[in-house]
C-alpha cells in the first residue's frame, strides 16, 4: 500500500472539523464531496462548514454535516459597529464549537485569521504562490496546486484531505445536493400545472452571471425551436437576477414556438427539484449546471473561456460542446479583449449541440 504524507492527521483523535468554502454557488457544491470523504474516513467527527449566505443551500440537508455557518455579504454595507457585531458573534459561535481541523479552500485571508484565532490543532489551506510567509505560517499543512488548469475542481478540494493523508474512496468523489421536500412538492406543483412529464422534457437554463459565459440568444432560440419541432418539450429556467431573466426573456420572444418558462420563479433547491425530473440539461458553464450534473440528469455543457477540464460536469453522462477553431481556448477572458462576449462560444452551431445531445441519450 502507498506510504501517506509523513505528517498524516490521526482523524480518531478528532471530535470536530470545519470546512471553508467562500466562493460562489457552483464552487460550494463542487466542495461538497470533501464533507463526504471526511465523514467516511472519520465517522465520529462532526463536521461543519462555513460559507457565504447566499450558497448555503448548496450544502444545507448534506448528510455528513452537523452545523452549517454563513457570512452574509450584505454585512459589507452596514454601519461599522454594527457589521463588527455579526462578525464577533459569527467569530464566538465558531469558537465554542472547538473545532479541531480547519480545511480551507480558498484563497480568502479569513482562512488565515480563523486557523490563528479559533485554536485549531491541525489547519490546512492550499500552497498559493502569490501568498506571503504570513499566509504559509497561519496553517499546519499545505496543499500543492497543479501547475496548470488540468485538475479538476472536485479533485482540487480533495487534495485538502489527501494532504493530511485521506484518500477518497471513487464513491465519495460525487457532488451531492439534497433539494428536500418542500423543492420536491414546488417542482410536481410546476411540472402539473405546465404539462410536463417527469423525464419527458428538456431543462435549458442558458443564463450564468457571467454575460461572456453565454451563448447568444439567437443561437438559443434556434435550439428551442428545433428541440420543439422534435416534440421534445422545453423548460426553460434562470435565476432571479434582471439580467438573467432578461436574456431568458429575449430568447423566448425569438422563438417560433413558445418553451415552457419558469424564469426567475426557482429557488436553487427547486431548480436541482426540477433537473432531476428533466430528461436532458443543456446549459452553460454554472451553477445550474453543476447542479444537474449532481442530480444524476444528462448534461450537454457549452463551454469557451472557461476550461473544462477544471470546470466541466462531474458526471458520466455528460457532453462537452466547445469550439475546435479557437486555438486561444480557455483563455480564462471576460470576453473577447475584455469585451464581455466570446466568441468561441458566439460561434457555436446549434447542430453541434444536438449531435451532443443525441449521442448522450443514445449512450
Amino acid at each position: 500500500m502507498p506510504a501517506g504524507p509523513s505528517d498524516a492527521i490521526d482523524l480518531n483523535s478528532l471530535s470536530r472539523a470545519l470546512v471553508v468554502k467562500l466562493r460562489h454557488h457552483g464552487d460550494v457544491l463542487l466542495a461538497s464531496p470533501v464533507l463526504g470523504a471526511l465523514k467516511r474516513a472519520a465517522p465520529r467527527v462532526e463536521i461543519d462548514a462555513l460559507v457565504y449566505a447566499e450558497t448555503a443551500p448548496m450544502l444545507e440537508g448534506h448528510p455528513a454535516l452537523s452545523g452549517l455557518f454563513v457570512i452574509d455579504r450584505e454585512w459589507r454595507a452596514l454601519p461599522a459597529p454594527a457589521r463588527a457585531g455579526r462578525e464577533i458573534a459569527l467569530w464566538r459561535r465558531l469558537r465554542a464549537r472547538r473545532h479541531e481541523l480547519l480545511l480551507h479552500l480558498t484563497e480568502s485571508p479569513r482562512g488565515a485569521w480563523l486557523a490563528r484565532t479559533l485554536g485549531c490543532r491541525y489547519a490546512v489551506a492550499p500552497a498559493l504562490r502569490v501568498r506571503s510567509a504570513w499566509w504559509r505560517a497561519s496553517f499546519t499543512h499545505l496543499f500543492v496546486q497543479p501547475g496548470n488548469a488540468r485538475r479538476h475542481m472536485v479533485e482540487w478540494n480533495l487534495d485538502a484531505l489527501r494532504r493530511i493523508g485521506v484518500q477518497p474512496a471513487p464513491e465519495d468523489r460525487n457532488p451531492v445536493l439534497a433539494p428536500g421536500g418542500a423543492a420536491e412538492a414546488e417542482a410536481d406543483r410546476l411540472l402539473a400545472q405546465s404539462g410536463l412529464a417527469r423525464g419527458r422534457f428538456i431543462h435549458l437554463h442558458p443564463a450564468s452571471r457571467w454575460a461572456f459565459k453565454c451563448w447568444p440568444a439567437q443561437r438559443n432560440a434556434a435550439l428551442v425551436d428545433a428541440l420543439l419541432a422534435r416534440g421534445e418539450p422545453v423548460a426553460l429556467t434562470s435565476g432571479p437576477d434582471r439580467a438573467e431573466r432578461e436574456f431568458t426573456a429575449d430568447i423566448v420572444a425569438r422563438c417560433a414556438a413558445r418553451p415552457v418558462d419558469f424564469s426567475g420563479r426557482l429557488s436553487l433547491k427547486s431548480l436541482a427539484a426540477l433537473s432531476a425530473r428533466a430528461k436532458l440539461f443543456i446549459g452553460v458553464d454554472s451553477a445550474p449546471m453543476h447542479i444537474a450534473a449532481a442530480m444524476g440528469t444528462p448534461v450537454v455543457a457549452l463551454f469557451g473561456p472557461s476550461g473544462e477540464a477544471q470546470w466541466g460536469p462531474w458526471s458520466a453522462r455528460a457532453r462537452v460542446v466547445a469550439s475546435t477553431a479557437h486555438a486561444c481556448r480557455p483563455c480564462g477572458i471576460d470576453g473577447c479583449g475584455g469585451g464581455k462576449q466570446s466568441d468561441c462560444l458566439a460561434q457555436l452551431p446549434e447542430a453541434r449541440v444536438l449531435v451532443a445531445l443525441d449521442a448522450l441519450l443514445a449512450a
